[in-house]
């Protein structure tokens, strides 16, 4: 009993080292001891032109101020039941929390968009579907891509 008692302190003594530590690496001044939920809402529209440069967007808030420091956003594009060959992209601060990058989709097809966002020790990454062009909906592949981290979590 003693040593699951033991184990258990020193994890939690751990986890709270953990969180002290990266509250002072990020600044903590952007959170003042709490982590507020970061919001990413993609602003690409779900049907999309072949052919045509595209704009991947999504805005970052926090609370009800805008994110103009994340530490990295990147759009992560794949073709239906072909994860394996997406593409990942960085995203450039615009205005106001709006994070973007220019893309192009060569062919019709049900493509997939996870915005990966880390910001102030939070990362979340929503998932969109896009329909570009007019697909052939025989022969789309499910799509099984986790998107647990949407809600947020530590970084």
């Amino acid at each position: 009993m003693k040593k699951v008692l033991t184990v258990i302190a020193l994890t939690t003594l751990a986890l709270v080292g953990c969180s002290n530590n990266e509250a002072t690496t990020n600044g903590g001044s952007h959170n003042e001891g709490t982590l507020e939920e970061i919001v990413v809402v993609i602003q690409t529209p779900e049907t999309l032109p072949v052919g045509e440069d595209i704009k991947l967007s999504a805005k970052v808030t926090q609370g009800d101020k805008v994110v103009d420091d994340a530490d990295k956003v990147e759009f992560e594009v794949w073709e239906s039941g072909m994860r394996e060959h997406g593409t990942m992209l960085d995203g450039k601060l615009t205005k106001d929390g709006v994070y973007e990058v220019n893309y192009t989709f060569d062919h019709d097809g049900i493509y997939y968009m996870f915005a990966h966002t880390t910001a102030r020790g939070l990362h979340v990454m929503p998932k969109q579907e896009l329909k570009v062009g007019n697909p052939d909906m025989s022969k789309v592949m499910p799509d099984d891509s986790d998107n647990s981290m949407g809600e947020g979590h530590k970084h």
